[in-house]
C-alpha cells in the first residue's frame, strides 16, 4: 500500500479512528524520539569512557571544536 493510499484512506475514517491514529502516532513517535536521546547517550558515554569528550566553557576553543 502507497503513502497516499494509507492517507486517503485515513481521510475517509470517521472522525474518532482518526484521533486514535493521531494519539497512537504520536506515542510512536516519542518513542522513536526516546531511543535516539538513549543511543547517543549510550555513545557519548563510550566516547567518554574512551577520553573522546573535550570540554571547554571558552567560547573560542568551543568554536574551534565545531569547525
Amino acid at each position: 500500500m502507497s503513502f497516499t493510499e494509507i492517507v486517503d484512506n485515513i481521510q475517509n475514517l470517521p472522525f474518532d479512528e482518526k484521533l486514535e491514529i493521531k494519539n497512537l502516532l504520536d506515542k510512536y513517535l516519542i518513542e522513536e524520539r526516546r531511543e535516539e536521546i538513549y543511543q547517543n547517550h549510550l555513545s557519548a558515554v563510550e566516547m567518554a569512557d574512551k577520553g573522546e569528550l573535550k570540554f571547554s566553557s571558552n567560547t573560542d576553543e568551543l568554536m574551534k571544536m565545531l569547525d
